[in-house]
């Protein structure tokens, strides 16, 4: 067990650390490769992992290159342009319209631009930088899609997209107006009152590539009913989401004004090869009994009924994915749960709070997701540094009443 757990935390700091520009796929595979040297991992262990991680991997992906496409043509930047004439020059509510916004979209690079067009002072700016960055992970729940880990997740117990998104949706709006209020709250004297509308072009300007801005609505649209119907026909996620990037980046190759061999450079190919390498080294804790340890608290919790499973299972994944990052956590909690003897709805409700603590838990620390180390490296290529003092002390503080807030309305709707 010591030898499979000094091989997670090596190889878990180098995933984080990079040092050299090393990339997290080579990181995670040298990690997987040393597990099976050391026999924490077996050769058999491989397809039972790639059965796992290959269609939350293939789905994001494609779902990244969707997303870099819309982003290229300038669906985000016109998004964020009409959320802003909205506001009708009230900070405030451009704050609060930001934030839903955000529950959708990957908007930093594009929230700084615009505030720097608005002229906001550097606190206001770090104020609805924070926010855009919290609401991303805070607002990851309702669809299977949302989030890698939602995905593997689903994928391990079998979870379709329609019965998940009828669990989480009615959750999701709870953690979203728990993430909003609490933001409100937390940032009420940096939001400026009022800002000039006519600092801002119109949303018009911000289209690059019209083709590709309108066939990207299809596909967002065939996308979300695809989802539904064709999972019900078992046609995975993962083929879904490929024939939408496909699709898209056909309208954008004949455009000629997005160049697609950028993006398809720029999509995070790593992720393949991180997946499955950093789940053979989760799966060599396995191995070794480290989860029979995390299955007999979760067995205690389950002893009270749905509230305990759901508060108690939500809290310990979010602590883990904190400290561990929720990439490896989500897998340990499911296999984890796997073995627990809860049946029936208490099972669900552990299934649910898993993935609500590994998409919410990493907020604490900036170390609890790829997503948030990535985010922060944007920012401070703009210029704008966040301490990981300052990013704990805020993470900390908003993060565990919103995570009890969603735990409860999960417990309350599965009673």
């Amino acid at each position: 067990m010591l030898i499979a757990f000094l091989i997670f935390l090596i190889t878990l700091t180098f995933v984080i650390w990079q040092p050299r520009g090393l990339g997290i796929g080579w990181s995670a595979a040298a990690g997987a490769a040393v597990a099976l040297l050391a026999g924490v991992i077996h050769v058999s262990d491989i397809p039972t992992v790639w059965h796992i991680v290959w269609n939350a991997t293939g789905a994001f992906v494609a779902v990244i290159i969707i997303s870099l496409l819309l982003d290229k043509a300038g669906f985000f930047e016109w998004a964020a342009l009409h959320v802003a004439r909205w506001g009708g020059g009230s900070g405030r509510r451009l704050f609060v319209l930001l934030v839903l916004l955000g529950a959708a979209l990957i908007l930093t690079p594009i929230v700084i631009a615009m505030l720097v067009a608005l002229r906001f002072s550097p606190k206001a700016t770090l104020a609805f930088v924070m926010a855009a960055g919290f609401i991303a992970d805070t607002a990851s729940l309702p669809l299977v899609v949302s989030n890698l880990v939602n995905i593997v997740s689903a994928d391990y117990f079998n979870i379709g997209f329609a019965r998940y998104a009828a669990v989480m949706v009615p959750v999701n709006l709870v953690s979203v107006a728990a993430t909003l209020a609490a933001l409100v709250w937390f940032f009420r004297k940096d939001i400026p009152a009022d800002y000039d509308l006519a600092q801002l072009k119109r949303p018009e300007e911000a289209i690059h590539d019209r083709a590709t801005f309108i066939t990207g609505w299809w596909v967002l649209g065939m996308l979300l009913v695809g989802f539904f119907w064709l999972d019900e026909a078992g046609i995975p996620i993962s083929a879904v989401a490929a024939v939408g990037a496909v699709l898209l980046l056909a309208v954008a190759a004949r455009g000629h004004r997005i160049s697609t061999r950028e993006v398809l450079r720029g999509a995070p190919w790593q992720v393949v090869v991180f997946s499955l390498g950093m789940y053979l080294v989760v799966y060599g804790l396995r191995n070794a009994g480290l989860t029979d340890y995390l299955t007999a608290l979760l067995n205690r919790c389950a002893e009270h009924g749905v509230w305990g499973a759901a508060l108690g299972t939500g809290f310990i994944t979010a602590i883990l994915s904190s400290i561990m990052n929720n990439m490896p956590t989500v897998l340990v909690g499911a296999l984890a749960i796997d073995a627990t003897t809860a049946q029936g709805v208490v099972r669900e409700a552990m299934v649910y709070a898993n993935v609500i603590g590994a998409d919410l838990g990493p907020k604490i620390t900036p170390i609890g997701s790829l997503a948030t180390l990535l985010w922060l490296h944007v920012l401070s290529a703009k210029n704008i540094q966040i301490s990981w003092g300052y990013y704990f002390r805020i993470g900390i503080l908003l993060t565990l009443p919103i995570l009890l807030v969603t735990l409860s309305a999960l417990a309350l709707r599965l009673s």
